[in-house]
């Protein structure tokens, strides 16, 4: 167990004044002869600074990062308080081009007690699901979750999600959850992407739960037309749509920390963060993209980009802690 400095000079002063043999006293608090012996041997040659372990100086490794640079880090952790380490370095990555990694950003906010304990719990899942989607738009999820507006009541929301790239295709607030509603949303999102207005080789799938909007005939009819085949979740098993309940928490997480007194104010909140989730937000399971990215096909041009920016950087960084070791 590592003392403190106090409590070593505690059990030297303990040492030096029991009525009892030193050993005795050390088998009764437990402290090894050897150890208190060094203790007290530093102490005898430095007085009470003797307390402190005696530390090498240690020389600034070949790939170390610069005091400037990492003064920059913690501004850019102050002014974006809400990005973790891992959106952190992705951002300073992107935006500065200057490759830090994840766990360079999370020691250095660590020690300038920037960390904050998370606030939620973590959810266990596989790793791979089992019949993974390969290009956008081969499976669509979607779904409706609820917010309560104070003085009006409760309004749901009705989104699309693209499977593959997490990107949230459509969405609309009702005060319903109706089959209308269902395919109100589902107009929007084949409207968005496109595929009515052009031949295309597969059409989406969608997947849904089995909520009485999904189960209309109305919707049916709707999917027929549009050559959507509809394949629906195991009942009470939520985890088959597990990206857009994803989604949804993720969201509410942000969402939800205001009260809304109109339905319009919560819409407005609602756009903001799918602004944000679509273009802004690094996905950890999208190799720390934006679902735009994903979606667009970008990802591997952004990923080659930071590849390049890593290989500058730590070739910068060798030459610089050389000549300052020099």
């Amino acid at each position: 167990m590592r003392r403190t400095t106090s409590e070593k000079l505690e059990i030297i002063r303990l040492g030096e004044g029991s009525a009892l043999p030193v050993r005795r006293t050390l088998a009764e608090l437990g402290i090894e002869r050897s150890t208190f012996y060094g203790w007290y041997k530093r102490y005898r040659e430095m007085g009470e600074a003797g307390r402190e372990p005696i530390r090498s100086e240690r020389r600034a490794g070949w790939n170390a990062i610069s005091p400037a640079r990492r003064t920059q880090i913690v501004e850019a952790a102050l002014r974006e308080p809400e990005l973790s380490p891992r959106e952190l370095a992705c951002r300073i990555t992107d935006r500065d081009g200057y490759f830090v990694s994840e766990s360079s950003v999370y020691r250095i906010l660590k020690a300038y007690d920037l960390i904050a304990s998370p606030q939620f719990m973590v959810m266990s899942a596989a790793d791979r699901f089992q019949h993974p989607t390969h290009r956008p738009n081969e499976l669509w999820q979607t779904d409706f979750t609820y917010f309560k507006v104070v003085g009006w009541g409760w309004y749901y929301l009705s989104t699309v999600l693209d499977d593959y790239s997490r990107y949230v295709l459509a969405w609309r607030l009702s005060s319903t959850m109706k089959a209308e509603d269902a395919r109100e949303t589902i107009e929007m999102a084949v409207a968005a992407t496109g595929i009515d207005g052009v031949p295309v080789r597969h059409r989406p799938r969608l997947l849904s739960d089995n909520g009485s909007a999904y189960l209309a005939g109305e919707l049916q009819c709707y999917l027929g037309d549009q050559g959507i085949e509809h394949t629906r979740g195991a009942p009470y098993h939520p985890m088959t749509q597990g990206k857009i309940e994803r989604w949804h928490r993720t969201m509410k997480n942000v969402v939800k920390l205001e009260n809304y007194y109109s339905p319009g104010e919560l819409e407005r909140a609602i756009g903001r963060f799918v602004e944000y989730y679509n273009h802004r937000r690094y996905h950890e399971s999208l190799d720390n993209v934006t679902p735009a990215d994903a979606y667009s096909g970008r990802r591997n041009d952004v990923l080659e980009r930071r590849e390049r920016i890593k290989r500058a950087t730590i070739e910068r960084r060798r030459r610089e802690n050389r000549r300052a070791a020099a």
